[in-house]
């Protein structure tokens, strides 16, 4: 490993090409494909004074007219990816949106992935500019080698989409968050030397001052994020959200329910209005039902694995809303996918297939009535894309009922959720619930 970096080593910094070939074989055993070009392929650029590599930036320094990175950094870097693990099959959709997700639109950083990716699969569908790219620059983001894990679905052969593992999404946004925090400090450090206003320097100092600005890049690492404790319980997220300043503050927690992510929203409950915590953007997205509607919802795989995986803490997460903690519940939309999922889950056909019987179609769910009407309101679950052509009716689930069956099942899955939760009282709930608010693209993150 020392053949590849002593040649451009100096004082513990090493030339951007020994820097590429050390993440390269680094990071060869990784389970997210690097690139190879790290830090000279674009849209890495060493001269704006730093290079994102995984998760981190790394500042780059300029000496005997080389620009050159700490080695130290790089192999840090390459370690934190290495214990990265990803699901190939855990997919999360990355664009087209119809609208752009709010998150997007004040990103305020270079990196500004999403819109990197859109823009270069939009490019390599003209015939000619793909050809030109053939051969060309390396393309990368953050070190990581996206088109190798990207997953492209049409939809009716008409709407292409396009997928990441979520292990990538979440390494993507942690590099577009560490950049905005480190551009800020920057940015900060800049302000409190332009307010000094020190006594004008002579010819000599100020040429040498400028040379060292430009050979030497600073490195003050941005403060550590801190772990959310509780502090916006309680609070509604319509007065909550208007408040000046709570951007900024969200973003100073790490996520709420990952706890490595930094948050970048605040979830809350739809129904009572209240302020869950804050949280990623990859674990907002995990926690949205796939199709809200105003009374239907599809039970895909990728919101199933919530009540299979890290249950516990999806189930404390969603009880940190005051309404669903007291009347032990979940909104409709997560009582009704749970009621297909779990409770009606043996009733669910399944078709021999050629690794054994498959479960039959996909999960609906349907409701009439209200939350707010509980003897009304009556959860329906079908069968929908059977492969045989069948589209049956697996069950009529009162919402009461479903409750019930909820509280039993949680009380025997997470008994310190179950115990935390209830009497069901409304004692300083909102005295209007806020009904479950309509997605009307069916695509944009908009709501959440």
């Amino acid at each position: 490993m020392a053949e590849l970096v002593i040649g451009g080593r100096t004082g513990g910094l090493i030339t951007l090409g020994a820097a590429d070939a050390l993440w390269t074989s680094l990071t060869a055993g990784s389970a997210v494909p690097t690139a190879s070009g790290a830090f000279t392929g674009f849209p890495a650029d060493a001269r704006v004074g730093y290079v994102l590599l995984g998760g981190r930036v790394m500042a780059t320094v300029q000496t005997g007219g080389q620009w050159k990175v700490p080695e130290t950094e790089v192999c840090r870097a390459a370690a934190e990816l290495n214990a990265v693990e990803m699901d190939r099959r855990d997919l999360l959709r990355i664009g087209p949106f119809r609208h752009v997700p709010r998150q997007g639109q004040n990103e305020g950083t270079p990196l500004r992935w999403r819109r990197r990716i859109t823009h270069e699969l939009r490019e390599l569908g003209d015939p000619e500019r793909a050809a030109r790219r053939e051969g060309g620059r390396p393309c990368h983001l953050a070190g990581i080698d996206w088109r190798r894990m990207l997953v492209e679905q049409n939809r009716d052969r008409t709407t292409r989409t396009w997928w990441l593992p979520r292990a990538v999404v979440q390494l993507l946004d942690r590099a577009e968050h560490s950049e905005t925090r480190w551009l800020q400090a920057q940015a900060a450090q800049g302000r409190r030397a332009s307010a000094a206003v020190p006594e004008p320097p002579s010819p000599r100092r100020q040429a040498q001052a400028t040379d060292n600005q430009q050979t030497r890049s600073p490195d003050s690492p941005p403060p550590p994020l801190r772990p959310y404790t509780g502090e916006l319980e309680g609070h509604l997220y319509s007065v909550l959200s208007r408040k000046p300043g709570i951007s900024g503050k969200v973003t100073g927690w790490t996520c709420a329910v990952c706890g490595t992510a930094p948050a970048a929203v605040l979830d809350h409950c739809h129904e009572h209005g209240y302020v869950r915590a804050p949280v990623c953007q990859s674990c907002n997205t995990q926690e949205r039902p796939d199709h809200l509607y105003s009374n239907d919802i599809r039970v895909a795989d990728r919101y199933t694995r919530l009540f299979d995986t890290d249950t516990v803490n999806w189930l404390r997460h969603w009880h940190r809303c005051p309404g669903c903690r007291a009347r032990t519940t979940l909104p409709l939309p997560h009582l009704a996918a749970w009621t297909a999922h779990t409770a009606c889950r043996s009733l669910r056909p399944t078709h021999r297939g050629s690794r054994g019987r498959t479960p039959c179609g996909v999960l609906r769910v349907s409701w009439t009535g209200s939350q707010n009407t509980p003897r009304s309101c009556l959860l329906t679950v079908t069968v929908d894309l059977c492969p045989s052509g069948e589209h049956r009716v697996l069950a009529r689930v009162p919402y009461r009922e479903a409750a019930e069956r909820f509280g039993t099942w949680l009380a025997e899955t997470a008994p310190d959720v179950a115990a935390a939760a209830g009497p069901d009282r409304l004692d300083g709930l909102p005295t209007q619930s806020r009904p479950v608010i309509a997605d009307t693209s069916g695509e944009s993150l908009a709501l959440f």
